[in-house]
C-alpha cells in the first residue's frame, strides 16, 4: 500500500512521461530547507556552466568579458545531453555521504558523459590535487577547459585520467556488471551507477539487472541504479522513455529490483523529490544489510533502484531558432555546433552560460565560493578521489600456493597421460582458498564441465536465487561462494573487470569457441589498461586472466559452431603493453603459465588448454625452464644435436604439439636418415621480433630455433595466417609452412577433424616430405605409405564412429 506521500505506478500513468513540469515521484516529501535548495540549484548550475565551458571555451573562462570567437574551440566535441541528470544525481548523492558518512563511488554509463564527473570532480577539489596546473581559479579553469576533447588532452568519456572512474563507457553496455563487480567483497561500498537510457537498450545491460541474484547483503556492497530517462540517444527516441510507468515498474519488479520513480524538470520541486528517493534508497540498502548482517542469514532483497526522466540537456534553451533542442534529441552532442559560423548563435551561447550565473558562484579568484564548497564531502568521501577506483592501490598480494607441489609425475616424455585440467583444478582450489576475500572464479555454467570442480572444495557456486531438494544433490550453490556463473559472458566479464579494476583477483574460464561474444569488452579492456600506464597516478590492478578450454580440436562432437580458435587474433591486435598468450603443451606447463599469470599485474593474459586428458611431455623442472623460455627446442624429441637439421618441426598447442610430435615420429621411422629439430611454442609472442613485443625473440634467437635457410612445419592451434603476421619480418619467413584450423569442421573424430584441417601427423609428414628437396624421390615410398595410413584411418573414423585405437593411445616411441 502507498502511503500518503507515495505515488503508485497506476497514479503515475495518470500523469505524462514527459519529462518537463514539476516533480511528479514515488515518494513525496520535502526533507530539504528552502536554503538547501537554493545551494544545491546553485552548486547545480556551477557543474552546468562547467559543462558547456569545457565544450566550447579555451580563454575567459568566467566570461568577465564579452564572448569573443577566438576564445572559443576551433573544432567542438563533446556530448551535453545525459550531463544534467548525471550532475543532479552526483550532487544529491553527496548530500548522503555527508549526512551518513557512506563509502561511495559514482559509475558513469552514459555515451561520452564524463563533463558531468569531470566538473563534479573539479568542483570537489580532486581534480586540482590530482593535476595542480588544473588549479581552482581563473588559469586553471582555464586549462580545464581546454584540455576537453582538445588534441594533447583527455576525451569524452570517462577515461583513466579521470579521478574517481573505473568505468570508461566507450562501448555501452557494462555500467551495472561493473559497478556490482567493484561491491563483490566490498560489504561498505556502494556504488551509484546512472545507466544512460540508450545503454539500457543493449543486451548486456538488459542481462546485468539480474545481478542481484548473485549480491550477498552480509559479505557485499549494494549497487544503486539510477536509470536516467532523458528519451534520446543520437537520432532516435529511446524504448524506456516511452513506455508507460506501469510497464516500466514491471520490468523492474520482474528483474527483481524496488523502482522509484523521479520525473520532471522544475528545479526546486525536483530536488526534493530526488533529496527524499534517494535517501529512502540509501536507508532501504542500509537496513537490508543490517538485517542480514546481525542475523548472519543472507537473503535476496528487492533491492532499490531510480527511475529518474529529465529533459535530455535539461537546462538549456528549449528552442534554437526554428528547432528543438532541450528535451529533444539535438542536444545530445555539441548544442549550438554552428556557433562558429553564425554570429547571432555566439550570443546565444553566451547569454545562456551567463544565465547560470558564473559572478554568483565563483568568487575573484575563479574558485568555488565557500558556502557551495561545502555541500562537497571532504578526503577520501568525495567519489572522485575514493582509492577504491584506483583499485591498484587496495590490491592486496594474492597468496599463491607452491605450483610445483600439483606436478604430474613425468618419468618419460610422451607416454603418459593425465588431465592438465583436473591437475590445475587442484591448484586453483588452493588459490580460491587462501584467498577468500580477494579472489574469485568467473564463468558462463562451464566450471563444472571444464574439469574445475575442484575448486567447489573451497568455494561454491554463489547463489541467491530460491534452492530446490535435488540442489544438495551435486549443485555446489551457496549463499556465499567464491564461484560466479551466469550464462552471460559479457557479465561474468563485466564483473570480473569491476572486480579487478576494484583492487581484487581473478580469472575466467570459458568455452573456446564462445568467447568472442565478449571481444569488444577485452579489447576495451585492453585500451583502460594501456592508457593507465600513461597516467601516473594510477596503480597497476591484477591483471584480467582467461582460460580458454573445449578448444576447437576438441570440439569435434559438438560440430562447426562450436570450432572457432580465432580470440587469439583478437587479442593480438592490442598492444604489446598489455597483452600476453600461453598455449602450454601439458600439464605442469600450464602449471607454471597459471602461476605467472595469476602473480601478475596490467596484463591481459589468454591461456588456451584443452580440458580432455593428453600425453604429459615435461617433468616440472622441465616445464619451468620451458615456459621461463617461452619457446625452445626439446632435444628428446629431436635428433639433430651437433647437426645441421634437415627439417624444424615446430608446434603451438595441445593438440596441435601431440600431431606434431607423432608426425616427427612417423617421419624418423620412415627416413631416418632425417635430422629434425622439433620446437615446442609456449609463449605466441615470442615469434614477434624483440623491437615490437616485450617477449618476442631477437633475430639470432629465433635463428637459433628456427635457422634461416631450413624448411619449417608449424603445427598452429588457431588459425595460421596468425603466426605468418607474427613472423613476417623474419629473415627465413618464406621457410615457414604454417597449419592451423581453415574452418573445416563437423560431426568429425578429432583426427577426421585434423585431417581436414590438414594438422594431423600424416599430412604434416607428407608436408615435410614435399618440401624436402635435398630427398629427391628417396621419399615418394615414405609418402605413399603414410598417405595409405591417412586414407585407412579416416575411412576407419568414418565407418566405426572413433579414431583406430593405435593413433589415439600413440606414444613417443623413441
Amino acid at each position: 500500500m502507498a502511503t500518503d506521500v507515495e505515488k503508485t505506478a497506476e497514479e503515475l500513468d495518470q500523469l505524462s512521461i514527459s519529462p518537463f513540469g514539476p516533480a511528479r515521484a514515488t515518494v513525496n516529501e520535502n526533507p530539504l530547507s528552502e536554503d538547501e535548495v537554493q545551494k544545491m540549484t546553485d552548486f547545480f548550475h556551477a557543474t552546468m556552466y562547467l559543462c558547456l565551458g569545457m565544450i566550447y571555451l579555451k580563454e575567459n573562462p568566467l566570461l568577465r568579458e564579452p564572448l569573443q570567437l577566438s576564445q572559443l574551440k576551433r573544432r567542438l566535441l563533446g556530448h551535453w545531453g545525459s550531463d544534467a541528470g548525471q550532475s543532479f544525481t552526483y550532487i544529491h548523492m553527496n548530500r548522503l555521504i555527508k549526512k551518513y558518512d557512506l563509502d561511495a563511488i559514482f559509475i558513469s554509463g552514459p555515451g561520452h558523459g564524463a563533463p558531468a564527473v569531470l566538473a563534479n570532480s573539479y568542483l570537489e577539489g580532486v581534480y586540482s590535487e590530482v593535476y595542480p596546473d588544473k588549479s581552482e581559479d581563473v588559469d586553471g579553469m582555464r586549462r580545464f577547459f581546454k584540455q576537453f576533447s582538445f588534441p594533447g588532452g583527455i576525451g569524452s568519456h570517462a577515461t583513466p585520467e579521470t579521478p574517481g572512474s573505473l568505468h570508461e563507457g566507450g562501448e555501452l553496455g557494462y555500467a551495472i556488471s561493473h559497478a556490482f563487480g567493484t561491491v563483490f567483497d566490498h560489504p561498505d561500498l556502494i556504488s551509484l551507477t546512472m545507466v544512460g537510457d540508450g545503454e539500457a537498450e543493449t543486451g548486456p545491460l538488459a542481462t546485468s539487472w539480474h545481478s542481484t541474484k548473485f549480491l550477498n547483503p552480509i559479505t557485499d556492497g549494494a549497487v544503486l541504479p539510477v536509470l536516467h530517462l532523458n528519451g534520446y540517444k543520437i537520432n532516435n527516441p529511446t524504448l524506456l522513455s516511452r513506455i508507460s510507468h506501469k510497464e516500466l515498474e514491471a520490468l523492474f519488479v520482474g528483474y527483481g529490483w524496488t523502482p522509484y520513480f523521479v520525473e520532471g524538470s522544475d528545479l526546486p520541486t525536483m530536488h526534493q523529490a530526488m533529496a527524499s528517493t534517494m535517501e529512502r534508497c540509501i536507508l532501504e540498502i542500509k537496513g537490508y544489510q543490517k538485517k542480514a548482517r546481525e542475523s548472519g542469514k543472507a537473503f535476496r532483497p528487492r533491492w532499490p533502484m531510480i527511475v529518474l526522466r529529465t529533459p535530455k540537456g535539461w537546462t538549456g534553451p528549449r528552442k534554437i531558432g526554428d528547432h528543438f533542442l532541450e528535451g529533444f534529441w539535438r542536444s545530445h552532442q555539441v548544442p549550438i555546433p554552428d556557433v562558429v559560423a553564425h554570429k547571432e548563435k555566439l550570443k546565444t551561447l553566451e547569454d545562456w552560460m551567463r544565465s547560470y550565473h558564473p559572478e554568483k558562484l565563483f568568487d575573484e579568484s575563479g574558485a568555488l565560493i565557500p558556502e557551495l564548497k561545502a555541500l562537497t564531502p571532504t578526503g577520501i568521501r568525495r567519489m572522485s578521489a575514493n582509492p577504491v577506483a584506483n583499485g591498484g592501490v587496495l590490491r592486496r598480494k594474492l597468496h599463491v600456493p607452491d605450483f610445483r607441489e600439483y606436478a604430474t609425475e613425468v618419468k618419460k616424455s610422451g607416454v603418459s597421460s593425465a588431465g592438465s585440467m583436473l591437475l590445475f583444478a587442484k591448484f586453483l582450489r588452493d588459490v580460491v582458498r587462501d584467498n577468500p576475500q580477494h579472489f574469485r572464479v568467473f564463468g558462463p555454467d562451464e566450471t563444472e564441465s571444464n574439469k574445475l570442480a575442484a575448486v567447489y572444495d573451497a568455494g561454491k557456486k554463489v547463489w541467491l536465487g530460491d534452492y530446490f531438494e535435488e540442489d544438495v544433490d551435486g549443485g555446489n550453490l551457496a549463499y556465499e561462494g567464491r564461484v560466479m556463473e551466469i550464462l552471460s559472458e559479457h557479465t561474468i566479464e563485466g564483473w570480473l573487470e569491476g572486480y579487478i579494476l576494484s583492487g581484487r583477483h581473478g580469472i575466467l574460464n570459458s568455452y573456446e569457441p564462445f568467447i568472442h561474444i565478449i571481444d569488444s569488452m577485452v579489447g576495451q579492456h585492453c585500451k583502460w589498461l594501456e592508457k593507465c600506464l600513461e597516467v601516473e597516478w594510477r596503480v597497476k590492478v591484477a591483471s584480467l586472466n582467461i582460460l580458454l578450454t573445449a578448444t576447437v580440436w576438441r570440439q569435434d562432437h559438438n560440430g562447426f559452431t562450436h570450432q572457432d580458435p580465432g580470440f587469439l587474433d583478437v587479442v593480438a591486435n592490442k598492444s604489446p603493453e598489455v597483452v600476453r598468450i600461453y598455449l602450454p603443451p601439458d600439464a605442469n606447463c600450464l602449471l607454471s603459465v597459471a602461476n605467472h599469470c595469476l602473480r601478475s599485474s596490467n596484463y591481459v593474459n589468454v591461456i588456451v588448454a584443452d580440458k580432455q586428458d593428453h600425453l604429459q611431455f615435461l617433468n616440472m623442472e622441465q616445464a619451468i625452464a620451458h615456459c621461463t623460455k617461452g619457446a625452445g627446442i626439446w632435444d628428446w624429441a629431436s635428433n639433430d644435436q651437433g647437426d645441421e637439421p634437415d627439417l624444424i618441426m615446430a608446434s603451438c598447442g595441445d593438440v596441435s604439439t601431440h600431431e606434431a610430435l607423432a608426425a616427427t615420429a612417423l617421419l624418423r621411422q620412415h627416413l631416418p636418415e632425417l635430422k629434425i629439430r622439433f620446437v615446442n611454442v609456449v609463449d605466441l609472442f615470442k615469434l614477434i621480433p624483440q623491437f615490437e613485443h616485450p617477449h618476442g625473440l631477437s633475430d639470432r634467437e629465433f635463428r637459433a630455433l628456427f635457422t634461416d635457410d631450413k624448411p619449417c612445419i608449424f603445427n598452429f592451434h588457431s588459425y595460421p595466417w596468425l603466426i605468418h603476421r607474427l613472423t613476417y619480418r623474419r629473415k627465413g619467413q618464406h621457410n615457414l609452412h604454417v597449419r592451423g584450423y581453415k574452418e573445416k569442421g563437423n560431426i568429425n573424430t578429432p583426427l577426421e577433424l585434423a585431417i581436414r584441417n590438414q594438422t594431423d601427423r600424416f599430412s604434416l609428414a607428407m608436408d615435410a616430405i614435399d618440401r624436402l628437396p635435398n630427398l629427391g624421390n628417396k621419399g615418394a615410398a615414405a609418402r605413399e605409405a603414410l598417405l595409405d595410413e591417412q586414407i585407412k584411418a579416416a575411412n576407419y573414423a568414418h565407418h566405426e564412429g572413433i579414431d583406430p585405437e593405435e593413433l589415439t593411445k600413440w606414444q613417443w616411441p623413441f
